[in-house]
């Protein structure tokens, strides 16, 4: 029987053998053919590995690949379908970015203060958190310290 075995398809692809099992137990390559229980693939199928890495290295699951792959009506064209897909990545890339920006100002900015002792720095923050009722709370949605604004956006 001809085809290619899994060895030079993962050599040609750039992947492990044991990820084109994987993508064949996951639904996204089809079963290939099988030599003395072995596999061999259609040269073809190169084309497929090298989708499902574009759309791994864009950041799409392999649920959401398997989707793109199989989960449109058969009329769809790829390029409609990766637009689907991709404006709801797109929004949830966007939050991301977001929530990095918050982390990122929070590494940069916390615990510049001159406390000897964490204790001293708990009291500080617990002051500051919102919802406290006593006097010494500040309105954490003008403060200037990131860590004040996180707080105020909980």
């Amino acid at each position: 029987m001809t085809g290619l075995t899994i060895g030079v398809v993962a050599r040609q692809a750039g992947v492990a053998a044991s990820a084109l099992r994987y993508y064949e137990k996951a639904g996204l390559l089809p079963p290939p053919a099988r030599a003395s229980k072995r596999r061999r693939y259609d040269p073809q199928i190169l084309g497929r590995i090298r989708i499902i890495l574009l759309a791994r290295d864009a950041g799409f699951t392999v649920r959401e690949t398997r989707t793109f792959l199989s989960g449109f009506p058969l009329g769809a064209t790829p390029a409609v379908r990766w637009q689907s897909m991709a404006k709801q990545k797109l929004v949830e890339l966007d939050a991301l970015m977001k929530r990095v920006a918050e982390m990122k100002s929070l590494l940069e900015a916390s615990f510049q203060c001159e406390c000897r002792r964490l204790e001293d720095c708990e009291r500080w923050i617990a002051a500051k958190t919102p919802g406290r009722s006593d006097s010494n709370s500040t309105n954490l949605s003008a403060a200037k310290d990131p860590l004040q604004r996180l707080r105020a956006k909980r």
